[in-house]
């Protein structure tokens, strides 16, 4: 190989390094900075995130990208299920807890069976969860919480959510 495509392969790996170190502290910077129900809506893009790693490596028979995938939804969802606040209200904090597990189950079905079915419904539970996430961040920026603040349209994204009951009937709290 000739020096002058050394120099290309060693600035090529450079820039590539450069960029790996700029991402990992754009994300670091991101979480040591975001409100608790930030968090919990960057950890709910995770899961959602490596469950489609998981989705790809099943496809192409990718057992790693399969593993590492299931393994990473999975540390999520559990860390997701088991850092709610029950305090406000453990009847509902239970509910939420047991539809985490229930997708939870539905992954480790899924990585065991090699399913892509299975896969894919805890896929849609964790979008409806996302999804459901913003509203209740949205909702509780409008009555003016001081935990939430609404995701901004370019996110790519720990609190907890009790319902909440006002004069105007029950609502949505979300709880730093």
């Amino acid at each position: 190989m000739k020096a002058s495509n050394l120099d290309t392969l060693s600035a090529d790996s450079y820039a590539m390094s450069v960029n790996a170190d700029s991402a990992a502290t754009y994300l670091r910077t991101t979480v040591m900075t975001a409100s608790p129900s930030k968090l919990r809506l960057l950890l709910l893009d995770g899961s959602l995130k490596f469950a489609g790693m998981a989705r790809e490596g099943l496809t192409t028979k990718n057992a790693e990208l399969s593993y590492d995938g299931f393994r990473q939804c999975r540390d999520i969802v559990l860390e997701l299920a088991t850092t709610i606040n029950a305090e406000p209200d453990p009847e509902f904090a239970d509910r939420v807890r047991s539809v985490y597990m229930f997708i939870y189950s539905r992954l480790l079905d899924a990585s065991l069976e090699r399913d892509i079915a299975k896969l894919d419904e805890a896929i849609k539970l964790l979008e409806y969860e996302r999804e459901t996430w913003v509203i209740a961040m949205e909702k509780a920026a409008a009555e003016g919480s001081p935990a939430a603040q609404p995701p901004h349209a370019d996110d790519q994204t720990v609190g907890s959510i009790t319902p909440a009951n006002s004069e105007a009937g029950a609502g949505i709290s979300i709880q730093a």
